[in-house]
């Protein structure tokens, strides 16, 4: 039996529109995606951009699968999370399988 690909949430803040929404977002977002099953590997500001839109803020996190990674978008803590950020940023989010 093969085992699934680990995943990774890639999350990209394009634009940051309040502040304090971002904070309160934050606040929730990490502990609903550790609660999840999420480990952050890494966020923060860009070090480097080289190339592509600017982007002012970006979290990678891994998760056992895809399948995991989506339920934690898709749980109530995180839900709580984008209702605090509303209109407060602009982002993607993405998930993409690892390669093992």
């Amino acid at each position: 039996m093969n085992a699934m690909p680990r995943a990774f949430w890639i999350n990209t803040f394009t634009a940051i529109h309040d502040e304090d929404k971002l904070a309160r977002y934050i606040e929730l977002a990490g502990p609903a995606m550790r609660a999840a099953g999420g480990r952050f590997l890494a966020r923060g500001n860009p070090a480097h951009v080289f190339e592509g839109a600017t982007t002012l803020r970006t979290s990678l996190i891994e998760f056992d699968s895809v399948d995991q990674a989506v339920a934690a978008y898709r749980s109530p803590a995180y839900q709580r999370a984008l209702e605090a950020l509303g209109d407060g940023a602009e982002r993607e989010i993405r998930i993409v399988e690892a390669v093992e």
